[in-house]
């Protein structure tokens, strides 16, 4: 964590992280967010990149009908930006938040409100919800309260996915393609339960230790085998 002007500390969190490393290993997430040791991003298959950006252009400037009849008029206004939000003070804790990450894709309503939506190339599942929740609840404070110079949207009325969801395939020969059903899952925004779920990261990040690490955590258990005693002389508790 570092140290803004005024000498609290700001502990500077991803919404990613907020949703995977968070999930996947406490400890790594305890690591990464106090500077000690980033955990190697694994390799993401070409293929799901590919397929999301063709998602991305093909909804690019289509209006939001086309994502969910229940969404207000408006269209799909642009994708993939950097955000950073200001500082945001979770209630009854000292250490203040910042939250820098890049949203997938924003809608702009014609009332003047926002959208924030991910794309999910994936059959929706209510669990989804909850789980991907996080990070765009992380990226509508972000946006509503941005740093200096930083991108800036508000009011964020609707949080949601789009999950596509492929069904079939069509075409003939050498060019066939994967029809989709989309789904859309909107996400009821609740700031008081993200802030509250903050601030059982902040009490973890505050503590002088890293938790236990996750069973399932295999990069874990890679420093276990070999690694200890070189990551114990790395922070300082």
């Amino acid at each position: 964590m570092s140290a803004p002007a005024g000498g609290a500390d700001v502990a500077k969190l991803s919404p990613s992280d907020l949703t995977f490393l968070w999930e996947e290993c406490q400890r790594c997430f305890w690591l990464k967010a106090r500077g000690v040791l980033r955990r190697p991003s694994a390799p993401f298959p070409k293929i799901f990149t590919r397929l999301d950006q063709q998602t991305k252009d093909f909804y690019f400037g289509k209006s939001t009908s086309e994502i969910s009849p229940d969404l207000p008029p408006g269209r799909v206004a642009f994708g993939d930006r950097w955000v950073r939000s200001g500082v945001i003070n979770v209630p009854d804790l000292d250490t203040p938040v910042a939250i820098v990450g890049r949203i997938d894709t924003a809608l702009a309503f014609d009332e003047g409100s926002f959208g924030i939506i991910d794309f999910k190339t994936s059959e929706p599942k209510p669990e989804h919800v909850l789980f991907y929740g996080r990070q765009l609840h992380a990226y509508a404070l972000a946006t509503e309260r941005p740093a200096v110079g930083a991108l800036k949207l508000s009011p964020v009325t609707k949080l949601g996915l789009l999950c596509i969801e492929p069904v079939a395939m069509i075409g003939a020969a050498d060019r066939v393609a994967y029809a989709g059903q989309a789904h859309f899952l909107e996400i009821e925004r609740d700031d008081d339960a993200f802030l509250a779920f903050l601030a059982q990261v902040l009490f973890v990040l505050s503590r002088p230790e890293p938790p236990d690490a996750s069973p399932n955590c295999s990069y874990c258990r890679y420093l276990a085998a070999g690694s200890l005693v070189l990551l114990t002389g790395m922070y300082q508790p």
